[in-house]
C-alpha cells in the first residue's frame, strides 16, 4: 500500500457525466450483487470474475475510441482536462491497512492508482472517468465477500477451539486476501488484453496494447503530479490461520 498526504494539484474532482455507460455500469452491478448473495464460493467466484473481464474490455474499447477520436474526452487532441482524474473513496477501520491494500490491488489491475491518506481515512484513486466508476464498483463488492468470508472463517476458527476472531487472524484473513486478489485481477485484466490484441490483428484494426500504454504513462505523470512523495508500507500477516483462510477465500471470491 502507498500512503500520502492530500493531493497538492494536478487532475480536478471526477466527472460522472464522462463515466462509464449506465447500461454497462448496470451489468456489472448485476453481476457484483449476485457474487456478494450467493452462499456458493465457486458462484461468487465466476460472478467476480465475469465482472472483471467485462471491465477490462470495457476500458480497453474505451481507450481505443478516445485514440481514434480527437475531440472525444481522452483522445489525442483532447484538453488536459480530459485527461486522467481523481477520486476519493474511503477507507475505514477496523484493519484499514489491509482494505487499502486491496482497493490499492483492484486500481492496479484497472490502470488505475491509489495513494492511501491514513490520516484523512480514505484514498485517492487516479484514473480515467470510466475506469474509476468500476474501481470503485468491485472494490465495494470485494470488501463486502471479503468481510462476509472473514466472519464465516473466524466462526469456524473458533468452533474447531482456537480463540474467536482475533485481530491478527481478520487482519492476515484481509491481507492474503488481498495478495490473491491482485493476482487474479491482473491476470483477468491480461487475458482481456490479449484477446483484445488478437481480435485486431484478425480484424486488421489499431492494436489497443500502445493505447494503453500509453494511458498508464498519463495515469503514472497525474498521480507523480498530485502525490510528489509517497511512502511505501509492507504488511505482514500474524496468523497462519488466518492467512490460510484468507488465500482460499480469494481463490473463491468471484472473478471469472
Amino acid at each position: 500500500a502507498r500512503g500520502g498526504p492530500r493531493p497538492t494539484g494536478g487532475a480536478p474532482a471526477r466527472d460522472a457525466r464522462r463515466g462509464a455507460d449506465p447500461r454497462f455500469l448496470e451489468r456489472v452491478r448485476a453481476l457484483l450483487a449476485k457474487a456478494e448473495s450467493t452462499e456458493f464460493p465457486e458462484e461468487a467466484e465466476a460472478l467476480t470474475a465475469k465482472a472483471q473481464q467485462l471491465m477490462a474490455r470495457h476500458s480497453i474499447d474505451e481507450a481505443l475510441l478516445a485514440a481514434s477520436d480527437p475531440a472525444r474526452p481522452g483522445g489525442p487532441g483532447a484538453l488536459d482536462d480530459d485527461g486522467p482524474r481523481a477520486c476519493r473513496i474511503g477507507v475505514e477501520g477496523p484493519y484499514e491497512s489491509a482494505k487499502a491494500l486491496l482497493l490499492d490491488a483492484v486500481a492496479e489491475a484497472n490502470r488505475c492508482q491509489a495513494v492511501w491518506s491514513a490520516e484523512f481515512a480514505f484514498s485517492t484513486v487516479v484514473g480515467y472517468p470510466a475506469d474509476l466508476e468500476l474501481v470503485e464498483l468491485l472494490h465495494t463488492s470485494l470488501l463486502v465477500q471479503a468481510t462476509t468470508t472473514m466472519r464465516r472463517a473466524g466462526d469456524r476458527h473458533h468452533a474447531g477451539g482456537r480463540a474467536r476472531r482475533t485481530r491478527d487472524f481478520r487482519e492476515s484473513f484481509l491481507i492474503a486476501y488481498a495478495g490473491r486478489i491482485r493476482e487474479r485481477l491482473a491476470g483477468a485484466a491480461r487475458q482481456a488484453e490479449r484477446e483484445a490484441a488478437h481480435e485486431a490483428a484478425r480484424e486488421r484494426t489499431a492494436d489497443p496494447l500502445p493505447v494503453l500504454a500509453a494511458r498508464e504513462v498519463s495515469v503514472g505523470d497525474a498521480a507523480e503530479r498530485m502525490f510528489p512523495q509517497t511512502v511505501s508500507h509492507r504488511l505482514r500477516g500474524r496468523d497462519a490461520h488466518g492467512w490460510a483462510s484468507g488465500l482460499a477465500a480469494a481463490d473463491e471470491a468471484r472473478l471469472r
